[in-house]
């Protein structure tokens, strides 16, 4: 097994319908309910929001990364990221997420889509997702 280079841990009580979060260190505490789109009351954040800020933030992380590997400046980047939950047909969900990405510094089209396909191999969300959810990247909100 590789070093652990780090692990988060966190608490929560009460599920999706009216619970409770929080991390071991403290900096993150979140009312957790189901959205009004689903029938609940919203007034608090749901799993499916998490998940959608923090595979932006690494992606993010990756792509800057892989900017620095091939000695390019990516500069500003912003993601959009989109979850969805789906219904599998079995009483089941899945997820399905588009992450869509801007580089205002990456003038050149293809280069600034390569290193979204490169941060895509590296980014430890999307090699934990990979083949088991679709997920979709956009450039500027074209698909690549």
């Amino acid at each position: 097994m590789a070093k652990v280079l780090y692990t988060a841990n966190a608490h929560v009580t009460g599920g999706r319908e009216n619970g409770h979060g929080r991390t071991a260190d403290g900096e993150l505490e979140v009312d957790l309910r189901v959205p009004k789109e689903l029938g609940g009351s919203g007034g608090g954040t749901n799993p499916e929001e998490l998940f959608a800020v923090g595979y932006a933030a690494c992606f993010e992380s990756a792509l800057a990364a892989v900017a620095r590997r091939r000695r390019l400046e990516a500069g500003e980047v912003t993601i959009d990221s989109a979850v969805s939950l789906l219904p599998v047909g079995d009483g089941g969900f899945k997820l399905a997420v588009t992450l869509d990405v801007s580089l205002a510094s990456v003038t050149d089209r293809g280069v600034a889509a390569e290193l979204v396909r490169a941060a895509h191999q590296v980014c430890p969300y999307s090699n934990a997702t990979r083949g088991n959810i679709d997920v979709d990247l956009l450039l500027g909100g074209e698909p690549i």
